[in-house]
């Protein structure tokens, strides 16, 4: 993840994360930069992408 500081960006990050179809829970570690995605099942990378595009930041790989 590319450009969060603080814990205004991890909760940004997390609410559009939290929108995606059964997506159970977010977490953010704004230090590391990374971001943990509990679901019912498995995610379209591409639809993570666009979540965490939408809350204005990177996702790197």
């Amino acid at each position: 993840m590319s450009g969060m500081t603080c814990g205004g960006c991890a909760k940004s990050v997390s609410r559009h994360i939290s929108t995606l179809d059964g997506v159970n829970g977010v977490e953010v570690d704004v230090t590391r930069g990374m971001v943990t995605v509990i679901s019912d099942g498995p995610l379209e990378t591409a639809d993570i992408r666009r979540a965490v595009d939408q809350a204005g930041y990177q996702l790197v790989s």
